[in-house]
């Protein structure tokens, strides 16, 4: 793998001594180890010796045709591209290079300026390439901000890897909580625009009113409210990549202008007729069926099609076996932690819950059940009776084989039995259990419904009607009870 800690290696053949000076001089202000050679033999020996990163290889040699070299090149520990120039060019020998393995074609006369951005380029490509070919040798259990060992993880790490080489758009599809952000995160990390801004901008979490300017920004005065200049998601992050999450919640008048933003790189800010240009790489999500979204005119076909270039599928957490144990021991870590606790790890009773159930909410929900174990428990082991979950998921699947005749009687209101009191306690009214997680969940918040709400991920109006709810059947009985007495 190409080391960048060092000087990358440039190898150049050229027999004229005055141009070998010239491109000398063009290169010298560079930060690159340049050796000079000037026939095809000491090119052999140096190419073995040296073990260069990149080669100017000149076609016209007193010893040889350059052609010669790049087709029997030397087999290197770490392979060097190759660049081809020559004074005799045509498009057949251009052809004739490239489809022997040369990464790029000089044709001479060039200026310096072509010969930097030449070398720059074909020098960053092989970087990117070096890292991910080491990268996709690996088995890894932790890939830029995700954690899992899995297959299908292997999968998309290697999938990130190929896509980040590259510019074009990528469009991510799964269900919410799979992480659609940190994939389109680990695209930018793992890209040559990794030194520039990443940018988050959730499609579905801004009212339609505002949008076009959190992603355009807007001059002062542009609309009520507006009393500076402000710029949008475009501006801030060019040179780096803006990811678009639920694309699909974009209003099509919207979808219009996204389409050109992405076709020229040109905007306008909100009340501005003054065209702006930037460099954007760009990143899409959706948790929905997007060609359901254009089957339905929700969602522009043209739009699509220049956004779908590269589909990411992110697999559910209860396809990733293992991978659940390993995620919830990290949250068990950080929230203990956070919260001074003495968990050390779970109970294999705890640990055969997790494996076993369903995840709908995916890593999202995960985590609020390991946070939620961790702030209303106390011990050194996670047992299975301190994870809450979904009561409706996390019971058995109905048998479709009859109860026994027992069952029934011992539950009958003619029995009065121990068995029939405690089979009653054992199985709350689901309304039940859903009032006391949510209590859990608001007393553990102090009293802050917006934020127990987010944990329980439902809306806070959802918990206020329920609240209200309950408190009027609990009026009710009171009432109930004086008529009574």
């Amino acid at each position: 793998m190409n080391h960048m800690s060092r000087k990358p290696k440039i190898l150049m053949i050229e027999d004229s001594q005055s141009l070998a000076a010239i491109y000398t001089s063009y290169l010298c202000t560079e930060n690159y180890d340049l050796l000079m050679v000037d026939t095809l033999k000491s090119a052999l020996d140096e190419w073995i010796r040296f073990q260069p990163d990149l080669v100017l290889l000149d076609v016209e040699l007193p010893d040889g045709n350059g052609l010669d070299l790049l087709k029997n090149r030397p087999a290197e520990l770490e392979p060097a591209d190759v660049i081809v120039m020559t004074a005799y060019g045509s498009s057949d020998s251009a052809v004739n290079a490239m489809t022997l393995g040369a990464v790029d074609y000089l044709s001479k006369p060039f200026d310096g300026e072509r010969l930097k951005v030449t070398v720059a380029n074909a020098l960053n490509n092989k970087s990117l390439r070096d890292r991910v070919d080491h990268l996709s040798s690996l088995d890894r259990g932790e890939y830029c901000d995700f954690i899992g060992s899995s297959m299908p993880m292997q999968s998309l790490y290697r999938i990130i890897d190929s896509v980040a080489s590259s510019d074009a758009t990528a469009f991510i599809v799964g269900e919410s909580g799979t992480g659609k952000e940190l994939t389109a995160s680990a695209i930018h990390q793992m890209s040559k625009r990794s030194e520039n801004k990443f940018l988050a901008l959730n499609c579905g979490a801004i009212p339609g009113e505002l949008i076009e300017s959190e992603l355009f920004g807007h001059v002062k005065g542009a609309f009520t409210g507006a009393i500076n200049h402000r710029d949008g998601a475009a501006s801030i992050s060019d040179g780096g990549t803006l990811f678009l999450d639920e694309i699909c919640e974009m209003d099509l008048e919207l979808q219009t202008k996204m389409l050109r933003f992405i076709q020229t790189g040109e905007f306008q800010r909100v009340g501005s007729n003054k065209t702006e240009k930037v460099d954007v790489r760009f990143v899409c999500a959706t948790n929905k069926d997007p060609l359901e979204e254009v089957r339905s005119g929700r969602f522009r076909e043209d739009l699509f099609y220049r956004l779908h270039v590269i589909p990411i599928k992110l697999p559910p957490l209860r396809e990733r076996g293992e991978d659940i144990l390993e995620i919830a021991g990290n949250f068990l870590k950080e929230y203990v932690k956070r919260d001074n606790k003495q968990f050390s790890g779970f109970s294999p009773e705890a640990e055969t819950v997790l494996l076993d159930y369903a995840w709908p909410g995916n890593v999202r929900e995960l985590q609020n059940v390991i946070q939620q174990a961790v702030v209303l428990n106390d011990g050194t082991q996670v047992l299975d009776s301190m994870l809450i979950m979904n009561p409706a998921i996390a019971m058995p699947a109905v048998s479709g084989e009859a109860e026994p005749k027992t069952d029934v009687q011992e539950i009958s209101p003619t029995n009065s039995s121990v068995t029939s009191i405690s089979e009653k306690i054992e199985i709350e009214p689901l309304w039940q259990v859903e009032k006391r997680v949510i209590l859990h969940a608001v007393e553990v918040c102090d009293g802050n419904v917006n934020r127990a709400a987010g944990l329980l991920e439902v809306a806070p109006s959802t918990i206020y009607r329920k609240l209200n709810s309950w408190e009027s059947k609990t009026e009710g009985s009171s009432e109930d009870d004086a008529c009574t007495a």
